[in-house]
């Protein structure tokens, strides 16, 4: 088997990064790599993605066309994703013949809950108690041995609330399983805590690293409503904030921007819910108030560039446009805020359509 392509210097302007996923990350991705002097190229298998708008190239195909990546890979002299929900072949077909970051094996830990939760707990960080279930039997049994209530989630393909349910007695843990579509699972215990954080942070090929400050995230309906800086947590629980993702991206020798979810509980140590390997919608908030932006942030690392200064200047709020709330684009537009739309043909229910950060002098909300 020949080894794999690597970068074996930072890529000159004008190089052209290739990026997976044609939705608003991939579209900020690129708009990020132009500021810098660099192109993209996008692959998706959307003919109508919000990111090829905006990219000089790009391939409409699906993710199991080896004949479109070969020559997506031949036009590229590295390969990112925007997403995590690829076929992990996908990555793999090109890592043979492109450097691509990050790599194949964080995707493959992400985009599984079972081998994520287990990956993290093994780092001797903590985590909601888990059960992996592939039954209606086993479920109710996980049920029994963690003790309720807990949350019934799918393995794979999960998002924005998708593929997961709370559950209150062993009936209904074996109702959901099947509701679920009877696909393999995990059983958490559910975790009653004060607030969701994340800590975004970015690792260079050189094991660079550099973190922004955690954010505090609300829901709605199970979609990220609001992200606010900074986030009511302690100095010690921001320190151990930016611990937890190092750890988790140096054991995964990982290139790029990460996104660690957590729960912050009333009390006790941090815990992990889940781990994003990419660009997240908690962090659109350091495009205003960032010296360097999440986005800028991945394509300098990718690009074996010097990573840039993640220092926040500004106190943000960053608010996700949802559904039918982009109607009122011009309104937005009145307003003193950062406004970005995502060139979204269709505004579904529950589809973000584009955000908006508000930003005041550092120290004007005081966590």
């Amino acid at each position: 088997m020949s080894t794999p392509p690597v970068l074996s210097c930072p890529l000159p302007p004008g190089a052209t990064i290739g990026i997976l996923g044609g939705g608003q990350l991939g579209r900020m991705l690129a708009l990020a790599a132009a500021r810098l002097g660099l192109k993209a190229h996008i692959y998706s298998d959307e003919a109508t993605a919000p990111a090829f708008q905006i990219a000089p190239a790009h391939t409409c195909a699906r993710y199991d066309d080896t004949q479109a990546l070969e020559r997506f890979a031949a036009s590229c002299n590295v390969v990112t994703f925007e997403f995590e929900n690829l076929p992990e072949a996908t990555l793999r077909f090109l890592a043979e013949r492109v450097p691509v970051a990050p790599n194949p094996r964080a995707l493959s830990v992400a985009q599984d809950r079972f081998l994520e939760k287990s990956f993290v707990a093994d780092l001797g960080i903590a985590t909601a108690p888990f059960k992996s279930v592939a039954s209606a039997a086993q479920a109710k049994e996980a049920f029994t041995v963690l003790g309720g209530p807990c949350v019934i989630k799918t393995r794979r393909l999960g998002y924005d609330g998708k593929g997961q349910r709370k559950i209150v007695s062993e009936d209904e843990a074996a109702n959901a399983f099947a509701a679920l579509g009877a696909v393999p699972a995990i059983v958490e215990k559910f975790i009653d805590f004060s607030f969701e954080a994340s800590v975004l942070a970015a690792r260079g090929r050189d094991g660079a690293f550099a973190a922004f400050d955690p954010p505090k995230n609300e829901h709605e309906h199970h979609i990220l409503r609001r992200s606010t800086v900074p986030a009511p947590l302690s100095e010690a629980k921001v320190r151990e904030a930016v611990r937890i993702v190092r750890t988790i991206a140096e054991a995964l020798d990982y290139v790029g921007v990460i996104a660690v979810e957590l729960f912050v509980p009333r009390e006790g140590d941090l815990i992990v819910n889940e781990v994003a390997p990419r660009v997240h919608n908690s962090g659109h908030w350091t495009i205003e108030a960032c010296v360097t932006s999440q986005f800028e942030q991945h394509i300098r690392a990718v690009a074996g560039w010097p990573l840039g200064d993640p220092t926040r200047h500004s106190d943000a709020v960053m608010e996700n446009i949802i559904g039918a709330e982009v109607n009122k684009w011009l309104e937005y537009a009145g307003r003193k805020e950062g406004l970005h739309l995502y060139g979204k043909a269709e505004a579904h229910n529950g589809r973000k359509m584009g955000h908006i950060t508000r930003i005041a002098p550092k120290g004007t909300w005081q966590s």
